[in-house]
């Protein structure tokens, strides 16, 4: 039996951190998941081999071997995990790094003898949550990410985008790269299509979400469904 959990980050980390979750899976031979772009980053502990790992912000669509075991993550929001990793977010685009490559051998072996000697999943969530708050507290998340990704979600052009937040487009662009990864135009794309994919995964008919989250129209829409998640909107929802 395969199962995933979410939990919730508390009110107090819920701005930075989307949720805590966990994966396990019990068949015996390794398999396929699709992972889909969604502009966050995780931090992964593997409960079996103890490796931690982190998931950057994808542009397109990845096929991730899932083998026996259980995997814990914490998943940042959009523009967050940078500063709890330490590089910016391009450093980590498209790509699974190892902690050890971004932290210290010391912090690093300070998280993984905790996670190791752990009895239960609420002591797992309290060090990995205790973490990152004090990765968070030593070095701030850029103060313009906020404003980004609300600007962003919505359809506006990038000298609009720059103009409304105060900085010049270049500035944008390099603040942008820093902190998600991708570049204004990108992280547009990448936040609409998850909108679009939570409201399809509720039940929303396909035409009402295209409308609902600025699409041309459906066509348009799977276009980009197609470009991000490599299958049609239908298959990557059921």
């Amino acid at each position: 039996m395969n199962s995933y959990q979410e939990r919730p980050a508390p009110g107090g980390l819920s701005v930075a951190l989307d949720c805590l979750w966990t994966r396990t899976v019990d068949e015996p031979a390794a398999s396929q998941q699709r992972v889909v772009p969604d502009g966050c980053t995780d931090l992964i502990w593997s409960r079996e081999t103890g490796a931690l790992f982190v998931a950057g912000p994808d542009t397109a669509h990845q096929l991730a071997t899932v083998r026996p075991g259980t995997l814990v993550g914490v998943r940042f929001r959009p523009g967050y995990g940078p500063a709890a990793f330490g590089v910016p977010a391009h450093a980590l685009r498209d790509l699974r790094v190892p902690l050890g490559e971004l932290w210290t051998p010391d912090a690093v072996g300070r998280l993984a003898d905790g996670l190791a000697s752990a009895t239960d999943q609420s002591t797992v969530d309290d060090l990995l949550l205790d973490t990152m708050l004090a990765r968070l507290r030593n070095t701030a998340p850029d103060p313009a990410v906020g404003a980004l990704v609300s600007a962003a979600a919505g359809p506006i052009g990038v000298a609009d985008l720059a103009d409304r937040i105060g900085l010049s487009e270049r500035q944008l662009h390099r603040r942008s790269l820093a902190a998600f990864g991708y570049g204004p135009k990108v992280l547009h794309r990448v936040l609409r299509f998850h909108r679009a994919v939570a409201l399809a995964r509720s039940g929303t008919p396909f035409a009402d979400v295209a409308a609902s989250t600025g699409y041309a129209d459906q066509a348009h829409l799977s276009r980009e469904v197609r470009a991000l998640a490599g299958v049609p909107l239908g298959v990557l929802v059921s």
